[in-house]
């Protein structure tokens, strides 16, 4: 088991470019979740065990390297899969008189609450994480129709550099949670028997029964 307290670098910096010319990478895999903790255990694609334990508020960026084996020549760097971010941005907005500012932004701030949408707020930007299909989300957006508000999709992985722990772990660490509907579920019912006139015994069940239907037939339990 390879045990990692810090990493020893990022596969993007230059440092490492030579020595890694003709290295062989073994990924650690990292959902957006995983990459949030400071303390876990996992196995490569290789079948390494890594055992990660780093310094309290502290997380893996994708690419840090992890290990470097001279011998053979394999470095173990992290892959994280981080999915996509609505970025709204509130620049535009700051002419705007005080009253038309503070109203805009609360209407924003009750149309992504109603959604249950998890939000960071950075400087004039507002950043939240995809919970629902990207088309969803866009469309919340344009039914709207907030003046002097722009939105685009970004990666995460491009995000997550200028969050703090605390900021990363809101965005990110929650998008998996199942989103939550409006939409009524249709009550159950269970089967029951009926009598007819003749005596003879028959069950049925009503799957989505009509508030203004008359229902008028003896119920026999």
């Amino acid at each position: 088991m390879i045990l990692v307290e810090k990493s020893l670098g990022n596969l993007g910096d230059a440092a490492w470019a030579e020595r890694l010319a003709d290295a062989t990478i073994d990924l650690l895999e990292l959902d957006q979740w995983q990459a949030q903790k400071n303390r876990f255990r996992l196995k490569t694609q290789a079948g390494a065990e890594v055992a990660v334990a780093l310094e309290r508020n502290s997380h893996l960026h994708d690419g840090d390297i992890l290990s470097w084996d001279e011998a053979s020549r394999t470095v173990i760097a992290t892959r994280i899969h981080l999915k996509d971010v609505l970025v709204i941005q509130l620049d535009a907005m700051l002419a705007n008189p005080a009253e038309t500012l503070a109203r805009t932004c609360f209407e924003l701030g009750h149309a992504l609450g109603n959604q249950h949408w998890p939000a960071v707020v950075k400087g004039t930007s507002v950043y939240v994480p995809l919970t629902v299909d990207r088309q969803v989300m866009a469309s919340v957006m344009k039914t709207h129709a907030f003046v002097g508000i722009t939105y685009d999709f970004r990666p995460g992985s491009a995000i997550i550099p200028y969050l703090a722990p605390h900021e990363a772990r809101r965005l990110f660490g929650g998008a998996d949670a199942t989103p939550h509907s409006h939409v009524p579920t249709a009550p159950k019912h269970e089967p029951h028997q009926h009598v007819d006139a003749q005596g003879q015994t028959f069950t049925h069940v009503h799957d989505t029964p009509d508030p203004g239907q008359k229902h008028d037939h003896d119920h026999v339990h």
